[in-house]
């Protein structure tokens, strides 16, 4: 009798683990270029975009970038989610107390500032749902701010306690001081219109309109002769802390230096010979 075969006993294989990689956190300033014009877009909906340091950091760097960036001629700053932005971020300034980390937040939050007035090209405040506190330091500090008719302001800190002094200093650069010292005294929010009749915006739309309206006033600009949109913004900043006459004298050589750009030239040329305007140079 042949014994029967046993078939080979099949050696259990270990199925190797799958490891879900977490996916890469979401930038915090999304950059789209489009025309000419660079939106950068604050990310942190989920925190109404408040300026963490992180976030502070990562508009820096956007801000360096675009300021060697020839081929953008606008900048737009805008904010995902439902509202611009919340300001600070008071819970992170809480988890870390420490007297020089906030001093240092501030410093990062005026670099932020000042970068924005440096910039050669205007730079456009898209503004939608809140602005408070640093929020609305962001729009006082922008060269120009588009909002939808749902937007609403505040410089809320003195609610807290906490006077809102850094905000103030655009503040009372752009708004007539009893209006500026109202908004900071009560902080009590704003609407859009309220905005508009005080200064801190240039228009307000519809909130469909939004993008419309915004891409519209930035494409205007950017039509223009970038090297004297940038010799005009640098001006304008210089002369408006200037005395009368020292105001004058500067814009004089602006003027003169402008004159002797080649797009000046060439635009003043073309209106004489009744031609269309030239296509700019690049700065």
């Amino acid at each position: 009798m042949t014994p029967s075969a046993t078939a080979p006993t099949a050696t259990p294989t270990a199925t190797p683990a799958t490891t879900t990689q977490p996916a890469p956190p979401a930038p915090l300033v999304l950059r789209h270029d489009a025309d000419g014009i660079a939106t950068l877009t604050l990310n942190r909906p989920q925190q109404f975009n408040a300026l963490s340091v992180a976030l502070l950091a990562a508009l820096q760097a956007e801000l360096d970038r675009l300021k060697d960036d020839t081929s953008i001629r606008v900048v737009v700053l805008a904010g995902a989610g439902k509202a611009f932005s919340a300001g600070h971020d008071l819970k992170e300034m809480r988890e870390n107390p420490d007297r020089h980390a906030i001093e240092a937040l501030f410093e990062q939050c005026s670099r932020v500032m000042l970068s924005i007035v440096g910039l050669p090209q205007p730079v456009i405040a898209r503004v939608h749902g809140i602005a408070t506190a640093a929020g609305c330091q962001l729009v006082a500090t922008c060269d120009l701010a588009v909002a939808a008719d749902t937007a609403r302001f505040a410089v809320s800190g003195v609610n807290l306690g906490l006077f809102c002094s850094t905000p103030m200093v655009p503040l009372t650069r752009n708004l007539p001081r009893k209006q500026a010292m109202e908004m900071l005294l009560t902080g009590d929010f704003i609407d859009a219109a309220t905005a508009l009749h005080y200064g801190l915006v240039n228009r307000v739309v519809p909130v469909a309109q939004l993008d419309a309206a915004v891409a519209d006033l930035a494409g205007r600009i950017g039509a223009k002769s970038p090297t004297a949109i940038a010799l005009g913004k640098r001006l304008f900043y210089r002369q408006i802390e200037a005395g009368l006459e020292a105001a004058y004298a500067e814009a004089g050589k602006t003027m003169t230096c402008n004159m002797m750009a080649d797009d000046a030239q060439a635009g003043i040329d073309a209106f004489i010979a009744k031609q269309p305007m030239p296509r700019w140079q690049r700065r």
